[in-house]
């Protein structure tokens, strides 16, 4: 490396740090961490280490087709490999959109090198003809009020535009924001990080500190298997109902869980999110925007509410070296509006709810925050997708025998078979339905749907259709009923009506022979244990391999 200009003292025998960069033009959210970058490096050098960016794979949520979700696994697996192979200390995990963040921590969880997070930050609030919009979130309030003839295309792209006005991650609480907060309720980032807007002055701060703490946290060995024990992940997972936050903060946790050997399950989601009142009031769920949580005070205010409730491990330990308790006992509440007190709380119990019965034997998950109340316990006739592109076909079609009473199915589209589990569980109701004034169904699937997104919307269903899981058997006119409250999810149908239409199903998704994809289908687990792929589970260490020459 000294032909890029190192005085010979440099190498003296100091950490050397790896900024792993998931910096690329194709990756929108992170389009500044190439700049922000520059601040941990300063900080690195100024503890006293030996900093080096570290460009690695950016799965983009934006960009990326089928589903940036098919290639989280890859991009844990190739950033694993860098880690392991280069002669790197440290690491600071410099992440934003949506499966940056996870690939990341599961790649830093299975070598066990000291790591910590900087998030890029989300984008400033958006503004549309004096309405506060939210990214995502509104985008699918605008697409079916065009689709209900109630907005023009002109007006679309205006608001487009009026939405997106600064670098950054979706301004909601949607995925990027949720997974933030995650590792800052994990320990793996510095208390106050989740929330910083983007182009925030205390942004370009963060990441300069971020850069001088790896330095003594390898020093120290503080390393991730040292923050993520099974504390942590119960303080992320009440976290997530605290702040309304993403369905798709569920299979990552258990996918993180998964590579340091601990077995975090659904019902682990459903015990520690399900007495925790949602305070924070954003978009999806609520009313405000990220910008606004930050000025409130941010993550460190909801994570003193848990710990004052008793809903916090207190003396788990983060990278700061410090007890999270220690980090957030002088959190000031400036908004009550924004962070509410819990007798005022959006809904009294958030978290995920992890619904069980013939239809999702192994487990489906619903977001009771952005879900409306009168459909928490339904029961009505199927409608049934096959797979997405065939709701396409027809969900426009104006004799489709469906109305706002039916429950829309959609099979087909989990990790083995979409492949990768798009974003698609939230389907837009019929424009039929739309024209009505209704603006929801309950609506099943074994797909994800963006965090950005709203509804009662049933998703992660496992066994998924493509892996002959009952949701595979469902047709057009089964009763289904759903009881939120009582977390059943039942097709009522008998047993062995069941069982003979297991018997006779064969697949019909689409299927890989050769490359990426094949390998995908052929060792992704289900969503219920995190969708990794069987072989990359556990702590594989980070042992320096024989020389090369």
């Amino acid at each position: 490396m000294k032909h890029q200009g190192w005085p010979h003292d440099l190498f003296d025998g100091r950490p050397v740090i790896g900024i792993l960069n998931t910096w690329p033009e194709l990756t929108p959210c992170n389009d500044h961490l190439r700049e922000l970058a520059e601040k941990v490096k300063a900080g690195v050098w100024e503890a006293g280490g030996f900093p080096v960016e570290v460009p690695v794979f950016s799965a983009s949520e934006n960009t990326f087709r089928p589903t940036a979700m098919m290639f989280r696994n890859l991009a844990a697996m190739a950033v694993e490999e860098t880690l392991r192979a280069q002669p790197i200390d440290g690491a600071v995990l410099m992440v934003g959109c949506d499966k940056t963040t996870p690939s990341l921590l599961m790649a830093a969880a299975s070598t066990d090198i000291p790591s910590i997070v900087v998030t890029g930050g989300p984008m400033l609030n958006g503004q549309f003809r004096g309405e506060r919009v939210g990214s995502g979130t509104h985008l699918w309030k605008f697409s079916e009020a065009v689709k209900a003839g109630e907005m023009t295309a002109e007006d679309f792209l205006e608001a487009e535009a009026s939405m997106s006005r600064s670098t950054g991650t979706c301004n909601t609480m949607g995925t990027a924001s949720t997974m933030a907060s995650m590792a800052e309720a994990l320990g793996m980032a510095l208390s106050g990080n989740a929330a910083i807007p983007a182009v925030d002055s205390r942004r370009r701060m963060m990441a300069q500190l971020t850069g001088r703490r790896i330095v003594q946290m390898v020093k120290d060995d503080l390393k991730p298997s040292d923050i993520l024990t099974r504390a942590a992940f119960e303080n992320a997972i009440g976290t997530n109902g605290a702040i309304g936050g993403s369905t798709n903060a569920v299979i990552p946790l258990l996918a993180i869980a998964g590579r340091v050997g601990l077995d975090l399950t659904l019902d682990d989601w459903d015990r520690c999110g399900r007495d925790v009142a949602t305070i924070v009031n954003l978009m999806p769920s609520g009313e405000y925007l990220m910008e606004e949580f930050f000025y409130a005070g941010g993550l460190p205010v909801v994570l003193r509410h848990l710990g004052e409730a008793g809903l916090l491990h207190r003396d788990a330990l983060t990278v700061s070296g410090a007890a999270i308790w220690d980090e957030v006992t002088g959190a000031v509440n400036h908004n009550p509006e924004v962070i509410r007190p819990v007798e005022r709380a959006l809904t009294p119990q958030g978290g995920i709810a992890v619904l069980r019965g013939n239809l999702a034997p192994r487990g489906a998950v619903l977001k009771p925050s952005a879900a409306s109340p009168h459909l928490l316990v339904h029961r009505d006739r199927a409608v049934v997708f096959e797979d997405i592109d065939d709701y396409k076909a027809r969900i426009a079609d104006e004799a489709l025998d469906i109305d706002e009473t039916c429950v829309m199915v959609l099979k087909n589209c989990g990790p083995k078979g979409d492949p990768g589990m798009a974003e698609v569980g939230n389907m837009g109701l019929p424009p039929k339905v739309l024209r009505k004034g209704i603006t929801d169904m309950v609506r099943i699937s074994d797909a994800r749907m963006s965090g950005t997104a709203y509804g009662t919307v049933v998703l992660h269903t496992a066994p998924e259709a493509a892996a002959g899981g009952p949701l595979a058997i469902v047709r057009d006119g089964d009763m289904i009923e759903m009881d939120v409250p009582n977390r059943r999810l039942h097709l009522d149908l008998p047993q062995a009506e069941i069982a003979a239409r297991l018997a006779a199903w064969a697949p019909t998704h689409e299927t890989a022979t050769s490359g990426y994809a094949w390998l995908h289908q052929a060792h992704v687990e289900g969503a219920d244990t995190g969708a990794d792929l069987d072989f990359l589970k556990g702590c594989r260490g980070n042992p320096v391999g024989r020389h090369s020459h």
